[in-house]
């Protein structure tokens, strides 16, 4: 078998993805492949034809020495943009590999260890009585553990917002972080006593704080069992980890933006988190995102998969079928995709009950129609932007 083509697929229903199809000599197999990254999605799109000349007349089946093949091509190697583009050609292969053998890639892997994947949500509100009510809501849809907090990222701490310099870029959101601190303790000792200790409730700091403001958020949230915390400190960090840890009993979690497997192994051997919050789509796919949960097993950091709605149907399915078959599962995040994205994506995985289900189909059983994504042209789109008070960025 030998690969023929490459196609690359950048579309916006709803929001902007970037898929890919690799379409082998055999009449009909082909995989479908996803290298979105949020407000970078040209770019990456870009790597992947640049990236695909090198595999043109190889064998699809041959994962693992493609894995390597495309890491290594250049001197420079990883960074989110590198990790995405290998995601999407780690996930069309296995793709392939599922629909040759006529079983989901679940099977390939081991098989289930459970039934279904555990997942979040994520509950809001202009106010702690607000927040709560979305919480119930989540609940009576059958969600136990549910993400909480106030507004925005930043919750009481973002005073408002500058307009864009330029049309067609973000507002820039005004924050400062001691209304944030003193709030978000006071709004889980509302949720905890509106609907008590047994729902797993927790909160992300969006890595919007500082080591000693992290340590002292970590310790004024601990009577209230979260969870964990998500994210108190961004990756640039990592030395200060054993600073929070040290300060309190909350679990922590982070890992949403790391790429690889480097970013991860000091946390794991040091047990300074307790959940691991990567995604295949941005580690290099589903190759990479097994070896790493494997090194965080014998450190019990347990996997608690970032899924936000920009990480599109094809790296869901692939996140869930990885968190279908690991021991070391915590929770998975959840959230449903613009109604467009239905209409150009099939295969969707099911959420159920507040479970999700890796799909049944030979493969991942995702598939792109290609018409229907030409009538959803890419949007440009950007990160937010944040700014302190004083007019400077913020840095933390």
């Amino acid at each position: 078998m030998k690969i023929t083509e490459v196609k690359v697929i950048l579309t916006c229903p709803g929001r902007n993805f970037v898929f890919v199809k690799i379409m082998t000599d055999q009449l009909g197999l082909y995989g479908v492949g996803e290298g979105t990254l949020n407000g970078s999605e040209t770019i990456v799109a870009e790597a992947i034809r640049h990236i695909s000349h090198l595999l043109i007349g190889r064998d699809p089946q041959q994962i693992e020495d493609l894995w390597h093949l495309v890491y290594r091509q250049g001197y420079w190697r990883g960074g989110p943009i590198f990790m995405a583009a290998l995601a999407a050609i780690d996930f069309a292969l296995w793709d392939i590999k599922g629909k040759q053998a006529n079983l989901p890639v679940y099977q390939l892997l081991g098989g289930k260890a459970r039934d279904g994947v555990m997942c979040y949500s994520h509950a809001s509100g202009r106010d702690a009585v607000e927040c709560e009510d979305s919480a119930r809501r989540l609940m009576e849809r059958g969600f136990r553990v549910v993400r909480c907090q106030v507004g925005p990222y930043g919750g009481e701490g973002v005073l408002g917002q500058r307009e864009p310099v330029t049309p067609g870029t973000p507002a820039e959101l005004i924050y400062e972080p001691t209304p944030y601190l003193l709030s978000v303790p006071k709004l889980f000792a509302h949720l905890r006593d509106k609907l008590g200790m047994e729902i797993e409730l927790f909160h992300d700091a969006h890595e919007q704080l500082n080591p000693i403001e992290a340590a002292r958020l970590a310790k004024e949230l601990e009577p209230y069992r979260l969870f964990f915390l998500e994210d108190p400190l961004m990756p640039e960090h990592r030395e200060s980890w054993p600073l929070v840890r040290a300060a309190s009993s909350t679990p922590l979690a982070i890992g949403e933006i790391f790429t690889s497997r480097w970013d991860c192994l000091p946390l794991f051997m040091n047990r300074w988190i307790d959940f691991i919050r990567i995604k295949p789509l941005h580690v290099g796919g589903l190759t990479e995102a097994r070896k790493i949960m494997i090194l965080a097993e014998p450190f019990n950091v347990r996997s608690a998969f970032h899924g936000a709605a920009d990480i599109g149907p094809v790296a869901q399915a692939a996140s869930f079928t990885l968190q279908s078959v690991i021991p070391n599962f915590g929770v998975q995040e959840w959230t449903r995709f613009p109604d467009q994205t239905y209409e150009v994506v099939s295969g969707i995985c099911r959420m159920e009950n507040g479970f999700a289900y890796p799909n049944e189909a030979p493969g991942f059983g995702v598939d792109v129609d290609e018409e229907k994504a030409a009538q959803y042209p890419y949007q440009r789109a950007f990160m937010p932007l944040v700014r302190r008070a004083d007019g400077s960025m913020h840095v933390y």
